[in-house]
């Protein structure tokens, strides 16, 4: 009986299954987001939120730590409008959290969009033509970093 109780032991010492380990994402990681949906200088102002998500699954040490499709936060930090003479709108968006497992996880990092410029109609002399307006297009990827380390189990 003692010999039973021993084997059945050292059986479930051998085949007990191990902890899962924590996975850490260490911050400045860099994360691929893009935007949900277009994001243009005529529909905005300074301090609206704009939504993102990841591009790609973000890995470390083989585990998937932010996967692809996470949501991400963005605020609009600067704005401009297009001018006369050709001269273009810009916006300037800054990168908040990101959401992994139900937590939001602090992201930083930001992103300068310009329209394109009438230049070519400026430098005819015509300053009744304006520059275009700033878009961000659905799906345009741009880099931010991870303000902060992640861990997974």
């Amino acid at each position: 009986m003692k010999l039973y109780a021993m084997g059945a032991l050292m059986g479930a010492l051998l085949f007990a299954v191990p902890a899962q380990a924590e996975t850490v994402l260490p911050a400045d990681t860099t994360v691929t987001v893009a935007p949900v949906s277009d994001i243009s200088s005529k529909k905005m102002k300074e301090g609206d939120e704009a939504s993102f998500q990841v591009v790609n699954d973000v890995v470390e040490k083989g585990v998937v730590v932010i996967p692809r499709g996470a949501a991400v936060k963005g605020k609009i930090t600067w704005r401009t409008g297009k001018g006369i003479g050709g001269k273009s709108a810009k916006f300037e968006v800054a990168f908040q959290t990101v959401t992994v497992g139900g937590r939001a996880y602090a992201l930083k990092g930001k992103h300068r969009q310009e329209g394109k410029g009438n230049t070519v109609a400026a430098l005819l002399g015509s300053m009744l033509i304006s520059g275009h307006s700033a878009v961000m297009l659905q799906g345009q990827a741009v880099p931010a970093l991870t303000a902060e380390p992640i861990t997974v189990q």
